[in-house]
């Protein structure tokens, strides 16, 4: 009588074509689950051709410090975020005289209705600038020019703003454009809104 205890099992040996369509089926179903989490792992966050077609940025401010300013783009555009002073924020009264169109009324960039103030700014965060960087005249980039007083190409009771190198214009620090200059409008306020106090939302303003 056989010992059963001593039998051993051998595997009948596997067919060489079976192997391959193994391997070749796992690989599809491999790259077929990462081809499946792609599309779902991207929309996240934007393509860069979302964001140039104007998808919304999201941009936090909690760094910024009050006189300091911080450039993001959206549209291919720079936006300018500045942080005012309570300073910087007194000098607007100044210039209310001074510039072209004080209360933002001209159309041929339309600044929202939460903006039409003296600040051009959110009534949650009126000391903070939210324009796009982009002189109205012919497209030039101004500069900063937050300093007071007499400087060069500035006049001698300059309260701080910007200056467009190109050809002269001044904008106040709420973007305002002064009068009797080649800019014919006020720097764009762009679309935006806050998604919490340090954050902001530039592209979108849902709660307009």
């Amino acid at each position: 009588m056989s010992d059963a205890t001593s039998s051993t099992f051998t595997p009948a040996p596997l067919d060489s074509s079976k192997r391959t369509w193994l391997i070749a089926s796992s690989c599809a179903g491999a790259a077929g689950a990462v081809a499946l989490a792609t599309p779902f792992v991207s929309s996240f966050s934007p393509s860069e051709k979302a964001k140039a077609a104007g998808a919304p940025v999201e941009v936090d401010i909690a760094a910024l410090k009050p006189g300091e300013k911080m450039t993001v783009e959206w549209r291919g555009k720079p936006v300018w975020i500045l942080r005012r002073t309570p300073e910087m924020m007194a000098s607007l009264k100044k210039t209310d005289s001074e510039v072209a169109d004080p209360n933002s009324d001209r159309k041929a960039f339309p600044t929202p209705a939460y903006a039409k103030n003296e600040a051009r700014s959110r009534a949650e965060h009126p000391e903070v600038l939210v324009v796009v960087g982009i002189c109205t005249h012919l497209g030039c980039s101004p500069v900063d020019k937050f300093q007071t007083g007499a400087q060069p190409s500035l006049p001698d009771n300059w309260e701080g703003g910007f200056f467009c190198p190109c050809h002269g214009s001044t904008f106040d620090l709420a973007g305002r454009v002064f009068k009797n200059k080649p800019a014919p409008d006020n720097l764009e306020v762009p679309p935006y809104m806050y998604l919490a106090d340090t954050k902001l939302l530039v592209g979108e303003d849902k709660k307009a």
